[in-house]
């Protein structure tokens, strides 16, 4: 019984380190902008309506807004200069 729990916990143990790995990287670095002055940029650009979504993918904040005129806008921050990609 001892050997199966031990054999079990191992098991699980070795199946769950990569996805808290995974889980990691999908985060901004310690260094990162605060997302609401990469959300506050936005807002002072010309035509800004409101924010439809913000993601994080591939190491950096992209966000979709519409404009007053109802164009969809997407861009790409990086995290840390809070700048355009």
């Amino acid at each position: 019984m001892s050997r199966f729990l031990l054999a079990t916990s191992v098991a699980v143990l070795l199946a769950g380190g990569p996805a808290l790995a995974a889980d990691e990287s999908r985060l901004p670095p310690p260094n990162a902008k605060k997302l609401s002055e990469i959300l506050a940029k936005v807002e002072q650009r010309d035509g800004f309506r409101y924010v439809k979504e913000v993601d994080w993918d591939s190491g950096a904040y992209v966000v979709t807004y519409y404009t007053s005129d109802k164009a969809k806008v997407e861009i790409t921050y990086d995290p840390v200069t809070a700048e355009p990609k």
